[in-house]
């Protein structure tokens, strides 16, 4: 059976119809929606196989093994890591899309704790390198649809930080990432910031240490003056510039909102009001 044909008529069962399908389909249905996570058809790609495996995943379909089976492949380098580094070309889909996928796996996992221990602690020491490497910066890509990596990489970051068994030592890796991901000569046009900005706020969920948070953004805006003495006030300034304020302005309304960080708030207001030169 063509998988296209055959999500199409699994989304149209009843949920004993897919269980019993999946009891005897299951092994060759993930297989086949693995091989074709980044397709560049829209309708495959993010209707059917996206939304089959968040289907899956809520209805308590997979085995331990078929759980372990696709956080393995999909946290892999034929599929997070799938020629990561590319710009425009379609590689970006697999890439994004495995995003979605292990962020979903996690978030299951969190609740039934089956991920084999040691693979997990592997893949939370490299989480940061994903937004770092990723360089494909697209939103929307017509004809194809949604390719929006960092936004899903964010997405996979928040969800890792949220897993019971991450480690916060972990945490200054992703910062590190965070820190480099509006510096990619692109200003964001998706709210890209907010997905951005759900990684902070994830970790003060975890108590991370406000200081430490505070050194982060203190960092950010040290890049600014580092990058004018080296390379002086070129277009990547400038784009760099707009994304990390943009960013962290974001990221002030919504500690401010939620009333959190009180610290973190005002050396936020602080740095950009220096560089949206307000009250001068």
């Amino acid at each position: 059976m063509d998988i296209k044909e055959a999500l199409q008529s699994f989304s149209s069962m009843t949920l004993p119809e897919r269980q019993a399908f999946f009891e005897i389909e299951g092994d060759w249905l993930l297989k086949n929606m693995l091989e074709h996570i980044g397709s560049t058809d829209e309708k495959l790609r993010d209707h059917l196989i996206y939304r089959t495996f968040v289907d899956l995943l809520s209805d308590n379909c997979l085995s331990a093994q078929q759980l372990q089976y696709l956080f393995d492949t999909a946290t892999g380098d034929d599929f997070l890591y799938a020629n990561i580094g590319e710009q425009l070309t379609d590689s970006v889909f697999t890439r994004s899309f495995s995003a979605l996928l292990v962020a979903g796996i996690l978030a299951k996992d969190s609740e039934l704790l089956l991920l084999d221990d040691h693979r997990l602690q592997l893949f939370f020491k490299k989480i940061g390198r994903y937004l770092l490497l990723e360089k494909d910066t697209r939103g929307y890509v017509e004809g194809k649809g949604w390719a929006h990596s960092l936004a899903h990489g964010a997405d996979l970051a928040t969800t890792t930080i949220k897993h019971p068994k991450f480690d916060l030592q972990h945490a200054p890796a992703i910062l590190h990432a965070l820190k480099l991901v509006t510096w990619k000569d692109v200003v964001y046009v998706n709210d890209e910031e907010e997905r951005f900005v759900n990684i902070i706020e994830a970790l003060l969920e975890r108590n991370y240490s406000e200081e430490a948070l505070i050194e982060w953004v203190e960092q950010a805006f040290d890049k600014f003056e580092m990058h004018l003495v080296t390379q002086g006030y070129n277009e990547s300034f400038f784009s760099g510039r707009t994304c990390t304020l943009n960013t962290m302005k974001t990221l002030y309304f919504a500690l401010k909102m939620k009333n959190l960080a009180p610290k973190l708030q005002n050396t936020l207001y602080i740095h950009v009001a220096k560089w949206l030169k307000l009250g001068s």
